[in-house]
């Protein structure tokens, strides 16, 4: 089986999926990183380079080739890789794959990212937090129609990994 994970920046994609991959014996893989190793360059550098849609088409790509030549995977996507194109499609239709959003509110995200806003080039901008609920804000309403278009959903707020991870293995198993 492979498990998709989806949600916002910070949601927690990427601690959830290690966890959750260790616990399960599964190889975890985040996509970005996998982007990364396989076209020797990194996201920033896709974008500033190549433009979005040519990191668009990768990460198609990718995804496309690790739903269909994977098993026993936790594969953590990035925030926007749900939204684009028929990425969707391809999670929800591919064989022996469970999607999960792991669904964050507005404030969680805020408290998670005003301190790592440096790492973060999307957010890198924004100087307060009140135009960093506005900003992030605007893309949850953007992007919540295809992460609520996942077969399972976990909000996360309040809730220790080990929570989150004991929820997810209930729902799923």
């Amino acid at each position: 089986m492979i498990l998709v994970l989806v949600g916002y920046m910070a949601s927690g994609k990427s601690a959830i999926g290690r966890v959750l991959a260790n616990k399960l014996n599964y190889r975890f893989i985040d996509l970005d990183d996998f982007i990364e190793e396989s076209e020797n360059s990194t996201v920033s550098d896709l974008f500033k380079l190549k433009g979005e849609l040519h990191f668009r088409k990768l990460e198609t790509h990718y995804l496309n080739e690790l739903l269909h030549s994977q098993n026993n995977l936790v594969l953590a996507l990035g925030g926007g890789t749900p939204c684009y194109g028929n990425n969707m499609d391809l999670i929800l239709n591919a064989d022996h794959v469970k999607s999960i959003y792991l669904k964050a509110s507005i404030p969680t995200l805020i408290g998670r990212l005003k301190n790592e806003k440096s790492k973060r080039p999307l957010i890198a901008h924004i100087e307060t937090a009140d135009l960093l609920a506005e900003f992030i804000g605007k893309h949850l309403f953007e992007r919540s129609q295809f992460y609520s278009l996942a077969q399972v959903t976990i909000t996360t707020d309040h809730k220790s990994e080990k929570d989150i991870i004991e929820e997810l293995v209930f729902k799923l198993f």
